[in-house]
């Protein structure tokens, strides 16, 4: 089973008429990204994953972000009715800012509508990740048995904090809460020796592979650091949708050593790319999906 653990909600139901259209060219160096997206746009870019984990993120000021790829408006419901479309092949993910009034309401909300986990993005939602309520909402995460996936590392919105997205912090999170499953997003590029690290000591910490392959050399620093500190088991599959779409992240991690051409550079093994196309991500992350 292929499970792509990254994806974005996305914008509209029905094609994105011409005038809502957006796209920008900061988030990926060879193309600009259309940020605005229908279901069936999601559909034909993960057209290769068995199942998915979709989410919104919700910010407090969508203009000051201006540019995220993804729908904060209705941010939870958008989910919700997206996952509720085809249960057999999504898992939805809901998200609140820990530190506002109502999180913890919402979150009860939101487990009803049946979304089985969290995204966190705190350099978006312009939260201390390792304040005294984000430290509770974790504590109710892992209470109720509610992955994280966090955004780690770099982000071209300028008044996105980076100090809220190193790996480091993450560290800090698993400290104290040892049983709270997270999956560090991007594999905090560029910081990749600090995530690898992070995995390898805590159990339940995990890193997805979206987006990395987008830069060629960060792509292949990041894997090859996996394999050498031997953890690349801890990696799990990741598009980023509307960035990219499930099968271009299969290919571009395939890829990863054609840029050692004529070189004596150490390869990274195929069995390692396998694995991480492969990964039970759903086992690893306590869900379960309906699909065979």
């Amino acid at each position: 089973m292929i499970v792509d653990v990254h994806t974005h909600t996305p914008t509209h139901r029905e094609p994105v008429p011409t005038g809502a259209r957006r796209s920008y060219s900061h988030w990926r160096t060879d193309r600009a990204v259309t940020t605005t997206n229908s279901w069936a746009d999601f559909a034909a870019a993960t057209a290769k994953a068995d199942v998915v984990i979709v989410f919104n993120i919700a910010v407090a000021d969508p203009e000051r972000m201006t540019g995220l790829p993804y729908a904060a408006e209705r941010a939870n419901d958008a989910t919700a009715e997206f996952v509720a479309a085809d249960p057999a092949a999504r898992i939805g993910f809901f998200s609140v800012n820990p530190l506002e009034a109502g999180a913890f309401t919402e979150a009860e909300r939101c487990r009803e509508l049946g979304l089985a986990g969290v995204k966190l993005a705190p350099n978006y939602q312009d939260f201390d990740p390792l304040a005294d309520r984000a430290l509770a909402f974790y504590a109710y995460c892992e209470r109720h048995a509610l992955p994280i996936l966090f955004h780690q590392g770099a982000s071209p919105i300028r008044h996105a904090p980076l100090r809220y997205t190193h790996p480091l912090v993450a560290d800090e999170i698993a400290l104290r809460f040892p049983a709270l499953r997270m999956v560090l997003a991007h594999m905090g590029h560029p910081w990749a020796t600090e995530t690898v690290v992070t995995i390898r000591k805590h159990p339940h910490v995990y890193a997805d592979v979206s987006s990395i392959y987008l830069r060629p050399w960060v792509c292949y620093q990041s894997l090859l650091a996996a394999v050498e500190w031997g953890c690349t088991a801890k990696l799990l599959l990741g598009s980023d949708f509307p960035i990219a779409g499930t099968g271009e992240a299969m290919a571009g991690l395939r890829g990863v050593n054609e840029i050692l051409a004529g070189t004596a550079l150490p390869r990274v093994p195929e069995r390692a790319i396998e694995e991480i196309i492969h990964a039970d991500a759903l086992g690893a992350l306590g869900l379960t999906a309906s699909r065979p």
